[in-house]
């Protein structure tokens, strides 16, 4: 599927003298100048599938898997992914999928033009405009400061020079637009039906998705601006547009397991298209999920056989070159083969939001006082787990008893050990959602990982943001360096966004 993100409009050159001599003909100008094959619009809804669809994905893609997966400890990479290991290198791919998207919602708001307050474009326009928001989120979460006041959002004014915006501004902004665009969905407006991968069209769900999305800014900004988080997230929580209040709430894309390689679950790609480096899991996730009897770990890894036992065990991460060249990889468990990496049986979705990371957003709330009490804290946390648990492919209805009672247990801890908790179990729950991972890491500071023995360019710390693109440090080369001039350690994967205080 292919969708343009400009009109495509060709003026086709006319001699004075021919139009001084037959003025009869310019009443048709702009038919007779428009080529029959160019495209002059694009169906919204055809847009919306797309963005949604490939905005999802990016997010469990190969290359995020083993780079912002291996810096979480979720995957082990390797050689491969030189960044894995701590090697800096500019994210010249993930920014530039990130402004096509932005610029496809941008062809979405020209489309929809004058139909603002109208019910056959208002409630479309909304969705756009609460998916913009998303999009924004990740992306200054994964560099900090980025073009976004300034960004172009007509071709008929192309921006090619857009200034940096400091996050600290972003994320207010982003607040704002989010009030703004919730407050325009009206159920019972023409929605995108079933082009909306999401929810098909159901208005009342984005209003629960874009309140949740809010929730998720305001808690992004707890060690940063404490004051307005708090307000950001009591709104958000006592809010009448409601929460994603089931796994039947959460925004996924769904992945078809017998369709052509690009339809597939990301994490199913890398291991049918992927190098052999890129499959392993990273033995900090596996020892982790054995420490606790975690029902899910046999069906996250697979199982491999080490001196005739079988076990499963993960491979050190950001390890070097001698250590890589001794390993047997046979002896190291891959995400399972007949789950994850299934050609029959894989996770049915990629996810961009669920029900679990709310539950998780509560019952950090709660500890705080914000929305409910700290007594609270612990039944929303695990109500967390749970709907976490029923998730495909684990599709487990019940904790087990010593599960819920041990590892989930808040009995005679501090605030702080509560935390701690509430930040593993998101970690293991973001599995294959590594830049939301990344970004929770930061923020939390749990799990509390150790960096891999290869000392890379950062000297064995793991990295706090990704590089901007080369593009952009050459071709807006004012504004990129105004924005690194702003970062502590300029632009390398240790300085830190804006919200990054842990």
């Amino acid at each position: 599927m292919k969708t343009p993100i400009i009109k495509h409009i060709l003026f086709l050159g006319l001699s004075t003298a021919a139009v001084l001599t037959n003025s009869s003909c310019t009443k048709d100008f702009e038919r007779i100048n428009t080529p029959p094959t160019s495209v002059t619009t694009v169906d919204p809804a055809l847009l919306l599938s797309r963005i949604l669809r490939d905005g999802t994905f990016q997010e469990s893609g190969e290359l995020p898997n083993n780079k912002f997966g291996s810096w979480v400890q979720h995957w082990a990479g390797g050689p491969v992914v030189p960044v894995s290991r701590y090697f800096e290198g500019p994210e010249n791919l993930i920014w530039s999928q990130h402004f096509q998207l932005l610029r496809n919602i941008s062809q979405i708001k020209q489309e929809l033009k004058g139909l603002e307050n109208d019910p056959a474009g208002r409630s479309k326009l909304a969705i756009a405009e609460i998916y913009e928001v998303y999009l924004y989120q990740r992306l200054t979460d994964l560099f900090g400061d980025v073009p976004f006041s300034d960004v172009t959002q007509s071709s008929g004014a192309i921006n090619r020079t857009p200034k940096f915006d400091k996050q600290e501004d972003i994320y207010p902004a982003l607040v704002q637009r989010l009030d703004q665009s919730l407050a325009k969905l009206t159920t019972g407006d023409a929605s995108y039906g079933t082009a909306d991968f999401f929810y098909g069209g159901n208005i009342d769900k984005w209003k629960k998705f874009g309140n949740s999305l809010k929730l998720r800014i305001g808690m992004r900004m707890r060690y940063a601006n404490a004051s307005l988080a708090q307000q950001t997230v009591t709104s958000a929580l006592s809010s009448n547009y409601g929460l994603l209040s089931s796994n039947a709430d959460n925004a996924a894309v769904a992945t078809f397991n017998n369709a052509q390689a690009e339809n597939q679950n990301p994490i199913l790609r890398q291991f049918t298209t992927g190098s052999a480096d890129l499959r392993y899991l990273a033995n900090t996730l596996v020892e982790k999920l054995k420490a606790d009897d975690d029902p899910r770990l046999p069906i996250l890894a697979h199982p491999v056989t080490v001196g005739g036992t079988t076990t499963y065990q993960g491979i050190g991460v950001a390890l070097t070159d001698n250590q890589l060249s001794q390993l047997i990889r046979a002896n190291y468990s891959t995400a399972n083969r007949n789950t994850w990496f299934s050609l029959t049986f894989a996770p049915i979705a990629s996810y961009a939001l669920t029900y679990s990371d709310i539950c998780f957003y509560k019952a950090e709330a709660a500890l705080l006082g914000w929305g409910a009490t700290n007594s609270q804290a612990h039944g929303l946390f695990v109500d967390g787990v749970k709907a976490a648990f029923a998730l495909p492919p684990y599709n487990l209805s019940t904790l087990p008893t010593t599960y819920e009672q041990g590892t989930l247990s808040f009995t005679n801890l501090s605030d702080t050990e509560k935390m701690e908790k509430i930040g593993t179990q998101k970690w293991i729950h973001l599995f294959g959602r590594n830049m939301e991972a990344f970004a929770e890491w930061r923020r939390t500071g749990y799990p509390q990982l150790t960096p891999g023995p290869n000392p890379g360019s950062t000297n064995g710390q793991i990295p706090r943001r990704g590089i901007y693109s080369s593009e952009e440090a050459e071709l807006n080369q004012t504004n990129y360096k105004e924005a690194v001039s702003r970062m502590t350690n300029g632009d390398s994967f240790l300085s830190k966004v804006w919200w990054d205080k842990r």
